[in-house]
């Protein structure tokens, strides 16, 4: 198990994800994300990742890196 923060997946607060796989962890912040639509800075995290996913090189080096992360990250 391995924890990451809306944060470093690009988000707006400190929450923490609990999960095992890069995968999970992509899921419980879009859960997050969508469950936080109401909040500005979430918002606004969001409209930012929505301008990054019209490139898709830029996404692609950003997933591969947040990736990269998660995998170096200790197991909790």
């Amino acid at each position: 198990m391995k924890t990451m923060t809306c944060k470093e997946l690009a988000g707006a607060c400190d929450v923490e994800f609990h999960a095992e796989t890069f995968d999970e962890m992509a899921e419980m912040s879009k859960k997050h994300a969508m469950e936080m639509s109401g909040d500005q800075a979430h918002i606004d995290a969001m409209e930012q990742m929505m301008q990054l996913m019209k490139d898709p090189e830029a996404t692609n080096r950003w997933f591969e890196s947040v990736q990269k992360t998660f995998e170096s990250l200790p197991e909790d």
